[in-house]
């Protein structure tokens, strides 16, 4: 998808952290990560959701009637959603920090908080459902869940590919 092109290469860029041979090399290089993490965090925030709402508002094709009830729920979604992604940010940087010396015990944290960031989102989405299908119907409700979750999967697609596998 267009609108999401160009994340790959800042999450390459944010992840790849190769081990280096000097003290000074490897501050400099946890810098440079915690920058790009930052960075792509900030774009993440901007892009993808400036671009959702064109995709959503393209798809959904609202009268003026559901725009206006849907955009207000939309809007608590998406603060809600944005603190998944915050906890989700905070879990990747962790990963990052550990990815060398990963550890069983650490993998198995990380796996299970994963698991629960999961568990959380679609906990959320389903909460949201049930509000969108109440204020427009089940139909309006589900095509926006449908857009949704397409949209979602990209970037979860886009991520977890950029991710190095754990050694």
């Amino acid at each position: 998808m267009k609108c999401l092109a160009g994340l790959p290469a800042l999450l390459l860029a944010c992840l790849a952290a190769a081990p280096s041979a000097g003290a000074q090399e490897a501050a400099a290089a946890a810098d440079t990560r915690d920058l790009n993490l930052r960075a792509y965090t900030e774009l993440l925030r901007a892009d993808i959701r400036s671009r959702k709402v064109a995709i959503i508002t393209d798809v959904m094709q609202f009268t003026e009637a559901e725009d206006a009830k849907f955009w207000p729920i939309y809007r608590e979604y998406e603060v809600e959603l944005a603190k998944g992604n915050d906890a989700r940010m905070a879990l990747i940087q962790q990963y990052v920090d550990a990815y060398e010396q990963m550890t069983d015990q650490t993998a198995d944290k990380l796996a299970r908080a994963v698991l629960d960031l999961e568990a959380r989102r679609n906990a959320l989405k389903s909460t949201y459902y049930d509000r969108l299908q109440s204020a427009l119907s089940p139909k309006t409700a589900a095509r926006f869940l449908q857009v949704e979750n397409q949209i979602l999967l990209l970037l979860d697609l886009q991520i977890a590919s950029s991710l190095p596998i754990v050694r």
